[in-house]
């Protein structure tokens, strides 16, 4: 019995589609022609990792990249999205970065929010069950996700043209096509095409097995499911690529063999590496060291700063598989890095195009504005930030809204904001030097505050006591 074909119902879907663009200069276009084109390219810089199967029985992947060959240009790829946390983190750009590749080289893309795979919990990967997620939070996060999809895609259309021609995003949501579907019939008219043998096979499915904790059914039912998704995609939209992270080509092997035993056609997985901290541990919710993607999480002067602060010996891989800078440019770039090291030049170029592509331009702006503002006591970036900005960088800080009275002192400021001890303690804080205002000192705790001195044009004043202690002031009624 052949797998169903369910009613497609549309939910949070979004469509990019750019028109042409202007042609950059010839010696910093990408090169995506030829009969492996985007392949490749992205394998030199190391963004695609394997191919599965490496040879296909009807045909074989470079083929439907080749624009020689008719009918089978453009593709269309996907990659999906559990929305097991309210915003996608850093683990999840190279599977974005890959997809957008694509993108830029014609083809047509799909982003698949997991809104019902979620539930389930992937178990690729991890040594323990996730967490289990109710329908109402999944739902909840699912939406984020696809706003998030949504806003990643738009920057990349608006900041990154190419001078060609793309394909189109796509955001689609899974649950589209399981919340109507009965269980029974379901498993019915699927479960059949899939063999024991085969899904205990799976690396993820073994490590699990021999846990301490196991692994529960919903969990080994996972790769089905990711297998079936596939499959309708393959069926709805022509998709013969997946791309994932290299923990998922189990799942992906599981969604090839489904497809080959229906239809007899072959379809293709793309694994991109997995981003690892210092120590070697993924990065991602899990783990606990996640760098968001929404703002909400982690500011864009701390996304920023995480790419700038990375060292010079993984610095030159992370400008080819973080960002869409052509071989001849990074390689220009690290060539000057050998000459003047101490400017860091390839860190801030990484730094940089990550923002720009996560937060858009007024995010990079707005981190730039932070890091001048904090490291280089720069006075001109304080005056210009806003609210939210002096509160993303010092997150730790206290924020008070207080009435500028006539004859305000710099004790009296202090002691308004709870910076200092009353008495002779926060006194002498202030004489000792150990308070300043703006990034200047004051030692006089008699000193009345000056507008434009001690209070900036934006109306707010940065107060810090000691080394680490900062505290925010909304002055009102200026």
């Amino acid at each position: 019995m052949a797998a169903p074909m369910l009613r497609f119902i549309c939910r949070g879907r979004g469509y990019f589609t750019p028109g042409p663009l202007g042609v950059l200069p010839l010696g910093l276009r990408e090169a995506h022609s030829g009969a492996q084109g985007v392949l490749a390219v992205q394998k030199a810089r190391g963004l695609f990792k394997e191919f599965f199967p490496e040879k296909g029985t009807k045909i074989e992947l470079p083929e439907l990249f080749d624009r020689r060959t008719a009918g089978n240009f453009p593709q269309t790829i996907y990659c999906g999205f559990d929305p097991t946390a309210d915003s996608l983190h850093v683990g999840h750009l190279l599977a974005l970065l890959g997809l957008f590749h694509f993108q830029r080289a014609g083809h047509n893309v799909i982003a698949l929010v997991g809104g019902a795979t979620a539930r389930l919990g992937d178990p690729s990967g991890r040594t323990k069950e996730r967490e289990v997620l109710d329908a109402e939070r999944v739902g909840s996060n699912a939406q984020v996700l696809r706003q998030g999809l949504e806003a990643l895609a738009a920057n990349h259309r608006q900041l990154f043209t190419n001078g060609r021609t793309w394909g189109s995003f796509t955001v689609l949501d899974n649950f589209a096509w399981y919340q109507e579907q009965r269980l029974v019939d379901f498993l019915a008219a699927v479960g059949s095409h899939f063999r024991m043998g085969t899904l205990l096979s799976r690396l993820s499915v073994q490590t699990r097995l021999k846990s301490p904790e196991g692994m529960s059914m919903a969990e080994f039912l996972y790769q089905v499911l990711q297998a079936y998704d596939f499959y309708y995609l393959f069926q709805r939209y022509g998709c013969r690529v997946q791309l994932g992270g290299s923990d998922q080509l189990g799942n992906i092997m599981s969604g090839y063999e489904f497809i080959h035993k229906l239809t007899g056609e072959d379809v293709f997985g793309i694994t991109v590496p997995l981003i690892t901290s210092t120590t070697g541990a993924k990065l991602g919710k899990s783990a606990g060291n996640a760098v968001w993607l929404n703002r909400e999480k982690t500011s864009p002067f701390e996304l920023y700063q995480f790419f700038l602060r990375q060292q010079d010996d993984s610095v030159e891989r992370y400008l080819k598989l973080f960002t869409f800078l052509p071989l001849p440019e990074i390689d220009h770039i690290m060539q000057l890095h050998v000459r003047e090291p101490e400017k860091r030049g390839p860190q801030k170029r990484l730094a940089a195009e990550v923002t720009k592509l996560v937060h858009g331009q007024e995010g990079l702006d707005s981190a730039k504005r932070c890091t001048q503002a904090l490291y280089h006591s720069s006075i001109d970036a304080l005056e210009v930030m806003s609210d939210q900005e002096l509160k993303e960088l010092f997150k730790e800080a206290s924020f008070s809204e207080l009435v500028l009275d006539p004859g305000t002192s710099v004790l009296d400021t202090c002691r308004k904001a709870n910076a200092i001890p009353d008495g002779p303690r926060g006194y002498r804080m202030i004489t000792e030097g150990g308070v300043s205002i703006n990034h200047r000192q004051v030692t006089n705790p008699e000193s009345v505050l000056v507008v434009g001195q001690h209070i900036l044009k934006n109306g707010l004043s940065l107060l810090k006591i000691g080394k680490r202690n900062f505290y925010i002031i909304k002055w009102l009624q200026l």
